[in-house]
């Protein structure tokens, strides 16, 4: 990344937001990933952890959605760390200047000037890396209603409540992140 000195207060403003948008990504990333982890702190496996009557067997979902449930755990922790450490490394590079053999940490004086393309290259990725962090953790979370109420082909009103919203709605807000992201990457 070819990063060089100068002011101004249009870049100013610019570097900013590059910042805000950074730190709006590792602090959602890391929400997602705490709930990850209570998300594995349960055993599905443990009997008395499901509200599926056992006399219906049928319901009953195997281990291999447990399995699943906890690959998508794994899937979405990594998304959301690679993510996270893109967004990490962007911040470091716009605060950090280099000046020959000197580091000069940029202050109300001094901005960095960063190549916009790497920078938007670079923040389109984290923004992937939500993304799919977003997909994986749906998916867990589905898995886990399974695990809780049984196979979505017997589930129950209370089955559909639970996981309508959560198929409805986190896609319609990920197509609408994606649309700013990419809106916010043209300009």
């Amino acid at each position: 990344m070819t990063i060089t000195t100068g002011t101004g207060r249009r870049n100013l403003k610019s570097t900013t937001i590059h910042m805000m948008a950074l730190d709006g990504i590792v602090n959602v990333n890391s929400l997602f990933t705490l709930g990850l982890f209570l998300g594995l702190a349960v055993n599905p496996m443990d009997p008395s952890y499901t509200l599926v009557d056992s006399s219906d067997k049928s319901c009953m979902t195997s281990s291999s959605v447990a399995e699943s449930m906890v690959a998508f755990h794994v899937y979405s922790f990594s998304s959301f760390l690679f993510s996270s450490l893109i967004a990490f490394g962007l911040k470091q590079a716009i605060r950090t200047v280099k000046d020959g053999d000197t580091r000069v940490e940029v202050s109300d004086g001094t901005i960095a000037h960063v190549n916009l393309r790497v920078l938007r290259v670079g923040i389109l990725a984290s923004a992937a890396g939500s993304v799919s962090g977003c997909l994986f953790l749906t998916l867990a979370l589905v898995d886990l209603v399974q695990i809780k109420l049984g196979k979505l082909g017997c589930v129950d009103w209370y089955g559909l409540v639970a996981v309508g919203p959560l198929v409805v709605l986190v896609p319609s807000a990920l197509v609408i992140y994606i649309c700013i992201v990419l809106h916010a990457f043209t300009r």
